[in-house]
């Protein structure tokens, strides 16, 4: 390429960039908020009848047929050979790809407005609240599902959490009708020792339980797995039972362990045994005033996300303590109604935003991709044709020089 031309493409590179930098400014200034959030936020995808969309049909227009005329009317009388041309032919795609995406622009101005109205310190914030309260929110129709609360949920305090072995008991050996299901829980205990130890050990105790008459296989049958780390052995086995059923201190709320919305690069088991920690904390060590400050937070929340909702901090404080020392009443008047499926949503939208940001909508990507194509298309055809035309009338004047 000669210096004219590179010059001439540098400069419409650099109105690409300010026109892509006044859509990022556009889509900035534009942000609605949190309370503006839904599910078409986490991408732009055309609509053809709002600003952005008119806008950038003309601009772009606009910009391609000024480049167009400049490029054939200055810059296709050159010959090159075929390498250069190709090389022009990818600018010319960059161009065409540079000039069909200002709504991506103005996209990356949204979420970058969103950030600052948002940090991700202040997301984690509110997710660990909504995971910590979860359980003291569910529709009060899901307080009898097993699937979310049971004692294998149960995550702190100590022997906590536990293991369920069920066990057919049947009441006439003849008779395979006649049985029922007992449950029995263990705790989860963990027992690192040295391998060769280990081996010494495991002898030993074989050798006493045979003498005491006892079964081995039954001991054996309380291991859970076993682990070579190193040069240790790691053995999860069932420890001791547990009555979590006749637990004083284990009400319906602490029988659950789903998190709302999971903290990014963080363990979910780390985060719900957290939780856990701070929910038990909340119902049996703190005051009420602590539960109440937590539930006066959530309503903050609530309003900051524009969640519709009825919660009293105050009412539900009184159902949560009323049920957590009534366990055997069904939870059908538990003051906790809000939202809930549009607040799980707005997280899952936030959730994409900062870590799968989504820019390009799937309904779009095969119309986008043949515009960009066939826009360059265009352009390149164009290129060539007026190359080769200037050309031939270039030498068709030289010859008709030399004839005279």
């Amino acid at each position: 390429m000669d210096r004219k031309l590179k010059l001439f493409l540098i400069k419409s590179f650099a109105v690409l960039a300010v026109i892509h930098l006044a859509y990022f400014i556009y889509g900035y200034v534009k942000f609605e908020g949190l309370k503006g959030i839904y599910i078409y936020t986490e991408f732009y995808r055309f609509k053809f009848y709002d600003d952005v969309s008119i806008s950038h049909v003309f601009i772009s227009g606009l910009f391609l047929f000024f480049f167009v005329i400049f490029l054939l009317r200055n810059h296709s009388q050159k010959k090159y050979d075929l390498s250069k041309k190709l090389g022009i032919g990818i600018v010319l795609l960059l161009i065409s790809f540079l000039s069909l995406t200002f709504f991506i622009s103005y996209s990356f101005g949204l979420n970058a407005k969103l950030r600052t109205e948002l940090p991700e310190k202040d997301l984690n914030k509110d997710k660990t609240l909504l995971n910590v309260l979860q359980p003291f929110l569910y529709n009060y129709t899901s307080y009898s599902s097993e699937k979310l609360f049971n004692a294998e949920n149960i995550l702190y305090p100590k022997p906590y959490p536990v293991i369920e072995q069920r066990d057919t008991l049947y009441y006439y050996p003849d008779n395979k009708d006649y049985y029922s299901i007992e449950s029995t829980y263990y705790s989860i205990d963990t027992l690192t020792v040295l391998s060769t130890d280990h081996k010494k050990i495991s002898d030993k105790a074989r050798s006493v339980l045979d003498i005491l008459g006892l079964d081995t296989s039954e001991m054996e049958k309380r291991i859970i797995s076993k682990k070579n780390i190193g040069d240790s052995t790691q053995i999860i086995f069932k420890g001791t039972v547990v009555h979590p059923d006749y637990d004083d201190k284990m009400c319906i709320f602490l029988k659950n362990n789903i998190l709302f919305s999971p903290l990014h690069n963080i363990p979910e088991q780390k985060q719900k045994y957290q939780n856990a920690t701070k929910r038990y904390n909340l119902l049996y060590k703190y005051s009420q005033d602590s539960l109440l400050a937590s539930f006066q937070k959530l309503d903050v929340l609530l309003k900051k996300y524009n969640i519709e909702t009825k919660i009293v901090p105050k009412d539900l404080t009184k159902d949560v303590f009323y049920y957590r020392d009534h366990q055997q009443e069904p939870l059908n008047a538990i003051r906790n109604t809000y939202e809930r499926g549009q607040l799980k949503e707005k997280f899952a939208i936030l959730d994409r935003l900062f870590y799968k940001p989504n820019y390009l909508h799937p309904s779009i990507v095969g119309f986008f991709i043949s515009a960009v194509f066939g826009v360059w298309f265009i352009l390149f055809l164009l290129y060539l044709i007026w190359n080769f035309r200037n050309r031939k009338l270039s030498s068709d004047s030289v010859k008709e020089d030399e004839q005279m």
